[in-house]
């Protein structure tokens, strides 16, 4: 450490050099080269004013995202995530002036402290280093006198601009009076214990950096006007907006704190949750619904052994508390309290279906190392390209959907020196469910219309965010019957939107066309015989249960990793489009009819062809349940027999 400060203060001992030359008096020499210090990193100041011009340019647009997903961080962090690629954002780039600044700053206190070797190099001469009776050498803490007025300055330099950045600094202003004050705070602190502790030039030069920075700013604005680029208008709606989601939250949480029923179950619960101080196996939920991804192993496990399930959710409406038994025990746990249960879990295994265990809010047990962090996927794609990118390495074993899926992690281990995880071949219990209940319909009897399910995606620019509209025109007329099927969390939040494409298209007038907004039966999914999505992985659960082709329509696709092509594997989300269906660019919907009709006709789409396909993607189709089951009744197996052992 002390070779690289060295080096630094080599480096800005030659422009000390220099500007003691020009003007040969140490306090002079001083300011002159914190003036040019300023200089020197003007194109990085500059950078970073375009940067944090970029920032308040999007507040607006962030604004509203944190009031249409207010209380949704996970939503809200993915938004906000496209937000920042889309603009060529860097989220760190005002680091960069402070870490420079304090780069320069120990150079600069060992310029200071060695003055005879960076400014004589070795050649003799009388360093001056008076200001009247004040010794810039000195360290006012030790001297004392007049020499307290070097921190005094430096305190009030900071003050100063502190004020100054948050009248006139594009993005400092924009910041909330607790961050503003804070930085205030810090600033002014740390400049007192460099006025006070170190030597009086350090001082000096910590003023007048300080008293520079202000006029750089002012300098800054002319030349790059914040008002030129930034939306004011917009900004204090988008505020307004914000302010008003906050509001509604808090007189929300404000009532449901006064008269929430979901309390004192919660309350209950936890403290019911922590009298098994033997249990063995835990389930965790987020909410309502995700049941059907753990149900072939839990119902597999109720029937072939005689371990005790316990089941987390984070919804105190979950339907699995209609299912409590002596042998399946749901607890209801708030997001809340579930960060404090989660680094208490003394639990054997965990089964999850949330990704990014360790990276936000569930963290593994810090009361034992030893217990087991299972994986269960939601869907079958990639988890290379639409989970972050640290999202499963914190996992002891992943439940795997197919071979790319394995594939992937194994390469991700061996490019990342990552521990070798348990990867079980696992599948997909969706899709075995998905199969039985196709099977349990298909026997209806022959259609006298062919039938067209649209069911988009969730994303952003989903088919019915961009082109429904074309997609419909295109359809009708042409002997299909159409559903449109959104995303629950479409209907939810656009509805009016909705409202006018079912006005539009006059859905509640025609047989030929349904807007579907009913999602207690999937039929509709089982009788059609093309499904039309974007990037939603409802086309391989549909093509892989009813052996039917899928249309994909390509709008931007959903990357949540931008490095997934360094693994040198095409995901899976990319490489089945062209093999359980066919693909359509956004500008080529007038040739749907044509692309419907090949996938209706086609023999590379036929049940047997898509079986094949199936089979050669999914791990055990049929028997995920029993695969699940079986690994972990093995796996409570060991942990007992560890235990005995250890009590022996």
């Amino acid at each position: 450490m002390n070779y690289i400060i060295g080096m630094i203060g080599d480096v800005l001992g030659w422009m000390m050099y220099f500007c003691y030359h020009i003007l040969p008096n140490y306090f002079v020499a001083i300011i002159l080269f914190t003036f040019g210090t300023k200089i020197v990193l003007l194109p990085v100041s500059l950078w970073v004013q375009k940067n944090s011009i970029k920032m308040v340019k999007m507040q607006p647009e962030m604004n509203f995202i944190k009031a249409k997903y207010y209380g949704n961080g996970e939503k809200i962090s993915e938004e906000q995530y496209e937000l920042y690629k889309r603009e060529h954002y860097q989220p760190l780039a005002d680091l960069i002036p402070l870490a420079l600044q304090l780069i320069l700053l120990m150079g600069v206190i060992d310029v200071i402290n060695h003055p005879e070797e960076h400014i004589f190099r070795g050649n003799p001469g009388v360093l001056d280093t008076m200001l009247g009776s004040l010794d810039l050498s000195s360290v006012p803490a030790e001297v004392g006198g007049i020499a307290f007025l070097v921190p005094l300055a430096a305190a009030f330099s900071a003050w100063f601009m502190c004020y100054i950045q948050n009248k006139i600094n594009v993005l400092q202003s924009e910041q909330g009076k607790l961050n503003q004050l804070g930085t205030m705070i810090l600033s002014i602190g740390l400049s007192l214990y460099l006025g006070f502790f170190v030597k009086t030039g350090v001082g000096i030069y910590w003023t007048f950096s300080n008293l520079f920075s202000v006029l750089q700013l002012y300098f800054l604005n002319i030349i790059m006007n914040p008002k030129k680029y930034i939306d004011y208008e917009a900004l204090e709606k988008s505020r307004e907006e914000l302010r008003a989601a906050s509001a509604f939250e808090r007189q929300n949480k404000k009532k449901l704190f006064e008269k929430d029923p979901y309390k004192k179950k919660e309350r209950a619960d936890y403290k019911r949750f922590f009298k098994d101080y033997e249990m063995q196996l835990v389930f965790y939920s987020e909410k309502n619904g995700f049941y059907k991804y753990f149900q072939n192993i839990i119902e597999t496990l109720l029937e072939k052994s005689d371990v005790i399930i316990n089941y987390i959710t984070s919804d105190p409406n979950d339907k699995v508390f209609e299912m409590e038994s002596e042998r399946f025990k749901p607890y209801y746990i708030g997001e809340n309290k579930l960060i404090v249960l989660m680094m208490k879990m003394e639990a054997d295994i965990v089964v999850m279906t949330t990704p990014d265990l360790e990276s936000f809010h569930i963290k593994r047990s810090l009361v034992r190392k030893d217990n087991e962090y299972i994986y269960v996927p939601h869907d079958v794609n990639s988890p290379n390209l639409t989970f972050r990118k640290e999202a499963l390495d914190h996992f002891d074993t992943i439940f795997s959907s197919g071979p790319l899926c394995t594939k992937e992690i194994r390469k991700r281990e061996e490019l990342y020196k990552l521990p070798e995880k348990k990867i079980i071949e696992w599948g997909s219990s969706v899709i075995d469910n998905m199969i039985q209940s196709y099977y349990n319909v298909m026997n209806r009897g022959e259609k006298a219309v062919r039938q067209i399910l649209i069911a988009p995606s969730w994303q952003k620019d989903n088919i019915l965010s961009s082109c429904i509209e074309e997609i419909l025109e295109n359809l009708q007329g042409h002997g299909y019957r159409i559903i449109v099927r959104p995303h629950p969390q479409f209907v939810r939040h656009e509805e009016e939107r909705l409202n006018h494409l079912r006005d539009k298209f006059h859905m509640d007038e025609r047989d030929d066309m349904e807007l579907q907004t009913d999602f207690s039966s999937n039929s509709t999914v089982y009788e059609a015989d093309v499904v039309i999505t974007d990037w939603s992985s409802i086309a391989f659960e549909y093509s892989f249960a009813t052996l039917k082709p899928s249309l994909f329509i390509n709008t931007p696709m959903k990357i949540m990793n931008e490095d997934y092509e360094e693994l040198g594997i095409i995901p899976i989300d990319i490489e089945l489009r062209s093999r359980i269906g066919r693909s359509v660019d956004t500008d080529q919907l007038a040739t749907l009819p044509q692309v419907v009709e090949e996938l209706l006709n086609n023999s590379a789409f036929s049940k047997e062809s898509l079986e094949k396909i199936r089979n050669e993607y999914i791990y055990q189709i049929g028997q995920s349940g029993e695969v699940g089951a079986a690994y972990i009744m093995e796996r409570l197996a060991y942990f007992k027999k560890k235990h005995e052992e250890e009590d022996d």
